[in-house]
C-alpha cells in the first residue's frame, strides 16, 4: 500500500487522511455504483434498437432470444458473487476490486470487438460470452465494495454512505438511458459500441483511485498483518500511530476477531446455518430475501425493458420510447436520493412497507389500464410506471444493499452479504430472462405482466410487516441482543426490536449478560472504550 507520512507523523494515502481519505473511499464506492447502475440500463436502449437487431439478427423479433442476451449478465454476476463467497476472504477488499474491475474492462473489450456478419451466430456468440465476463466483475464489485466501505467508515455514518451507493445506482442507470438515446443520433457502429465501450470509464477511475487507497483494516487484523491495520487506523483516524486510541482501536477490533472465532479471516460456511441466541440463519434470510423480494418487485423488469415496455404496451416509437426511458429515469435518480435523509428518519421498515403499498397500486394502475386496449388508456399505464420506479428509487433500491450489511452479526456478516449479493443476482436473471416472454404471452399489450408484479408486491407486505425488525438508530451490537431477546423470551422479533429501548454500551452489555451471552462486536466495543475511557476521539477534520 503506498502510505507516506506527512509532516505531523500521521499516515496519508493519496497525501490525505481522516475525513478527506474516508471521501476518497467513499469516492470509489459511488463509482463502482456508477458503473453497476449504468450496467443495468444499458441494454434498454440497445437491445430493440435497429441498428443492433440488424448486426444481431437472432435478437429481433425473439423475446426468448432478447431476455437470454440481456439476463446472461446477470448470470455472470451471480458468478462473480459465488467467487467471492469462496475466495473473498483470501483474496481481501482491495485486490478483489482491483480484479473485478479489470474484468470489467476485459468484458466490455470482448464485446465491442464482435464484427457483425449479417447472419449473427459467432458474432453473437461473442458478444454473449462479453456481456457474461462484465457480469462476473460486476458481481466481485458489487458483493466487496459496500463490505470494504463499511469497514473503512465510522459507525454514525455506515447507513447513510451505503444509502448514497445505492442512490447511485439510479444515476448510473440514468447516464446510460441519456447515452444510449443520443447515441441513436451517431453512424451505425456507434449506436451500440460507445455506449458498451463507455463502462471502461468507470472502471478506471475505480482502478486508478484503488492504486493509492488502504486495505481493510479489519481484513489486514484477521490476517495478523497488525502493522499495517495500525497504518491504515492512523490514516482513516487523521493520527500518529503511536497515539493511544489507535493503539485502543487495534486491541478492541483483536479481541472481536478473536471473541468471534474469526481469526485467519474465514468463516465456515456452516456458520451461516445455525441459529440458537445469535440467530445467524434467520439473519442471513432476512437479509437474502430482502434481495431476492427488491428483484420480484419488478424493478429490473422497468429498468431493463422500459422502452420495449412503451413500445409494446403503448405503442410508442422506438425514439419516443427512449426519451420517455429518460425522463423516467430522471425520476428514478431524484427519488433515489431521498432515502439518503429518510433512511434513518423514517427507519428501514417503514420504508419497506410505503415503498410495497406504491409499488403494488402502480402496477395495479399499469395493467388496469392496459386492458381495454386504446390509446387513452394505456396513457394511465404510463403513469403507473413512473410513479413505480419513484417509489422503488425512494425505498426498495438502496433498503437491501444496507439492511443485510448491518442485520448480520460480525462473525457472518461477510460471507452472509455475498450469499445476499447472490441472490439478488440469481432472481435478477430470472426476472429479466421472463419479462419479454411474459409481455409477449400475457393478455393484450402484456397486462399480465403487471399483475403479475402487483401480486407478488402485495404478498411482500405481510413478509415485511410480520418478520423484519426495525433496525434505525441501532448499534450493531443492539441489534444483536434485538435477537437474543426474541430467542430468550420466545417472542416475535419484530416484537423485541419494539420493546428494547435505546441502548447505551454499557446497557447493551448487561442486557446480553442478563441473558446470559458475552457480545464482542469490536463497533460497539470501541465505541465503548471512547466513552468510558476518553481515549477515542471523533476523527478531526483536516
Amino acid at each position: 500500500m503506498g502510505h507516506k507520512d506527512n509532516a505531523d507523523g500521521v499516515p496519508t494515502f493519496w497525501g490525505t487522511s481522516g475525513s478527506r481519505l474516508q471521501k476518497l473511499i467513499t469516492a470509489v464506492a459511488t463509482t463502482d455504483f456508477l458503473l453497476f447502475g449504468y450496467d443495468q440500463g444499458v441494454m434498454s436502449g440497445i437491445i430493440s434498437a435497429d441498428v443492433f437487431t440488424t448486426d444481431f439478427p437472432e435478437v429481433k423479433d425473439n423475446s426468448t432470444y432478447e431476455g437470454f442476451v440481456v439476463s446472461i449478465y446477470a448470470v455472470g454476476c451471480f458468478l462473480g458473487a459465488c467467487f467471492i463467497l469462496s475466495f473473498g476472504d483470501h483474496l481481501g477488499r482491495r485486490k478483489s476490486i482491483f480484479l473485478g474491475a479489470s474484468i470489467m474492462i476485459v468484458g466490455v473489450i470482448i464485446q465491442i470487438a464482435a464484427v457483425p456478419t449479417g447472419s449473427g451466430g459467432g458474432s453473437t456468440a461473442q458478444f454473449i460470452i462479453g456481456r457474461c465476463i462484465t457480469g462476473i466483475g460486476n458481481g466481485i464489485n458489487t458483493s466487496t465494495v459496500p463490505t470494504y466501505q463499511a469497514e473503512c467508515s465510522h459507525s454514525h455514518n455506515r447507513g447513510k454512505l451505503i444509502c448514497i451507493e445505492g442512490g447511485n445506482v439510479a444515476i448510473g442507470t440514468l447516464i446510460a438511458y441519456w447515452i444510449d438515446y443520443g447515441c441513436t443520433y451517431g453512424p451505425h457502429a456507434f449506436v451500440w459500441r460507445f455506449p458498451i465501450a463507455f463502462q471502461c470509464f468507470f472502471a478506471l477511475v475505480v482502478i486508478i483511485l484503488m492504486t493509492q487507497l488502504p486495505e481493510s483494516p479489519r481484513w489486514l487484523l484477521t490476517k495478523d498483518r497488525n502493522e499495517e491495520a495500525t497504518t491504515v487506523i492512523a490514516a482513516l483516524n487523521n493520527e500518529r500511530r503511536d497515539d493511544p486510541a489507535i493503539k485502543t482501536q487495534v486491541a478492541v477490533i483483536v479481541d472481536a476477531i478473536r471473541a468471534s472465532g474469526h481469526e485467519g479471516g474465514v468463516t465456515s460456511m456452516s456458520d451461516l446455518f445455525t441459529n440458537g441466541p445469535t440467530q445467524n440463519f434467520r439473519r442471513l434470510l432476512l437479509g437474502a430475501s430482502s434481495q431476492m423480494m427488491q428483484q420480484l418487485s419488478g424493478c429490473n423488469a422497468v429498468i431493463y425493458y422500459f422502452p420495449i415496455l412503451f413500445q409494446t404496451s403503448i405503442g410508442t416509437t422506438h425514439n419516443l420510447a427512449l426519451l420517455l426511458g429518460g425522463v423516467n429515469m430522471v425520476v428514478y435518480s431524484i427519488f433515489a436520493t431521498t432515502s439518503w435523509f429518510a433512511v434513518e428518519r423514517v427507519g428501514r421498515r417503514k420504508l419497506y412497507l410505503i415503498g410495497t403499498v406504491g409499488q403494488c397500486l402502480s402496477m395495479v394502475l399499469t395493467f388496469g389500464a392496459l386492458i381495454p386496449g386504446t390509446e387513452s388508456a394505456a396513457k394511465g399505464a404510463a403513469v403507473g410506471l413512473f410513479t413505480y420506479i419513484a417509489f422503488f428509487g425512494a425505498t426498495w433500491l438502496p433498503l437491501p444493499w444496507l439492511y443485510p450489511a448491518e442485520i448480520n452479526p460480525l462473525k457472518t456478516r461477510a460471507k452472509a452479504n455475498a450469499t445476499s449479493t447472490v441472490s439478488n443476482w440469481l432472481w435478477n436473471f430470472f426476472i429479466v430472462m421472463i419479462t419479454p416472454v411474459l409481455l409477449s404471452g400475457t393478455g393484450q399489450s402484456g397486462w399480465g405482466t403487471y399483475l403479475f408484479f402487483a401480486i407478488l408486491n402485495a404478498i411482500f407486505f405481510p413478509i415485511i410487516y410480520f418478520f423484519y425488525p426495525e433496525t434505525a438508530g441501532r448499534t450493531l451490537e443492539e441489534i444483536d441482543v434485538i435477537f437474543i431477546k426474541g430467542y430468550a423470551e420466545n417472542i416475535s422479533y419484530v416484537k423485541a426490536a419494539q420493546e428494547l429501548p435505546r441502548l447505551n454500551e454499557a446497557e447493551v452489555v448487561e442486557k446480553a449478560r442478563k441473558y446470559g451471552i458475552s457480545l464482542s462486536d469490536e463497533e460497539a466495543t470501541v465505541s465503548m472504550h471512547e466513552k468510558t475511557e476518553g481515549v477515542l476521539a471523533t476523527p478531526t477534520s483536516d
